[in-house]
């Protein structure tokens, strides 16, 4: 029987909900608690999930038998929060970006090897079915060497639809910093380490006007690029292209390719879990749909929490650990960076490609 890993969530918006009900589907999780600075929200999720505990984010901190914080706040708040987790002693899993700044990565990380505890980070999505199954067959040769790749996130922004978007024109938002974790971080895991990136950015629309609730008609000011262009430069020796955009009206582009001397993967939404995965191999006339080697095709948030936990208990590496989003901090930042510099930009970090996960695991289980 597996031992339950007691974990606290802080910051009960938007995306908790589906984290709330991880332990239903990883055996190994007991969420035991829930906070945020608006304590109706947290009675609420609480309630809504059958949370034992809606408390103060200092008592879910102060609770000894908590080992795992998931850290849901907004951007600005991960750091703090973060820290405040590492000194009590606790590993912790942040949302995406892993912090605002890379010198706050850098610290988080020191102060948690430090201590002795883990730090993870969103997003886990590359370990669903689509992206693990991506992986295998690159693993596996079926394109033979990859030598390029093209990522596009284009959309016209949340303001339209997310009840509190402001923080999405700030500061630690904009599109790279709110989509670019998921699209790097799947490139990454099937390509390995970037080395180089270079950049160019513009603010197409300098304030946004929101028209969802409750905020309608609240005009923001965008203090961040609304549309990113990156070069990757990968240490494999493969080129990649990223576009992140919140002023594209309509676009018909692929999520993700992955191009190889001996064919192209077609891989899917990295925002998702599941399929479809698309191969056409050097020589054929069309696509073949690819089934899924892999589990968890549905929205499994919360499954790097889980192999977090494992790790924990057998010693081995997570996945979605701290350097892998340090390093997509990194490259996020670094693609600005040369965007205002004009010139190509070395990165200082560095990561390796996280573990695929093993054929066969029973539901809910992360260790074979």
């Amino acid at each position: 029987m597996t031992t339950k890993t007691k974990i606290g969530v802080i910051g009960c918006g938007n995306i908790s909900g589906i984290y709330l009900q991880a332990d239903k589907v990883f055996e190994i999780l007991d969420t035991v608690a829930c906070a945020d600075i608006v304590m109706e929200k947290a009675r609420a999720q609480a309630e809504k999930h059958h949370i034992a505990r809606a408390c103060t984010v200092d008592e879910l901190l102060g609770d000894p038998e908590i080992e795992i914080v998931v850290n849901l706040t907004i951007p600005n708040a991960h750091y703090e929060v973060a820290m405040a987790a590492v000194a009590a002693g606790k590993s912790v899993h942040n949302e995406k970006p892993l912090t605002i700044t890379r010198e706050q990565g850098k610290a988080l990380l020191a102060a948690a090897k430090a201590k002795g505890v883990r730090v993870g980070g969103a997003p886990d999505t590359f370990l669903g079915g689509g992206i693990q199954t991506c992986r295998k067959l690159i693993d596996d040769g079926w394109i033979g060497e990859p030598i390029g790749a093209t990522a596009f996130m284009t959309c016209h922004g949340h303001e339209s639809w997310h009840p509190a978007p402001e923080f999405y024109y700030k500061v630690g938002g904009g599109p790279m910093f709110d989509m670019g974790p998921y699209y790097l971080t799947a490139l990454v895991n099937l390509m390995g380490p970037v080395q180089q990136v270079s950049g160019a950015t513009r603010v197409t629309f300098p304030t946004r006007t929101i028209t969802s609730q409750p905020l309608h008609g609240t005009i923001v000011e965008v203090e961040v690029p609304t549309h990113v262009v990156g070069t990757l430069e990968f240490a494999n020796g493969a080129v990649g292209t990223i576009i992140t955009s919140f002023d594209v009206w309509a676009a018909e582009l692929p999520r993700i390719e992955i191009y190889g001397t001996e064919g192209t993967l077609s891989v899917p939404d990295p925002n998702t879990f599941g399929g479809p995965v698309r191969v056409r191999r050097a020589g054929a006339s069309e696509w073949s749909e690819i089934p899924l080697t892999h589990g968890y095709a549905e929205n499994s948030r919360g499954i790097g929490v889980a192999d977090m936990a494992y790790a924990l208990h057998s010693g081995r590496p997570h996945r979605a650990n701290g350097d892998l989003a340090y390093h997509v901090l990194d490259i996020m930042h670094a693609i600005h960076d040369a965007a205002d510099a004009g010139q190509r930009v070395t990165l200082e970090s560095t990561c390796e490609r996280p573990a695929p996960l093993p054929l066969g695991l029973r539901k809910g289980v992360l260790d074979a």
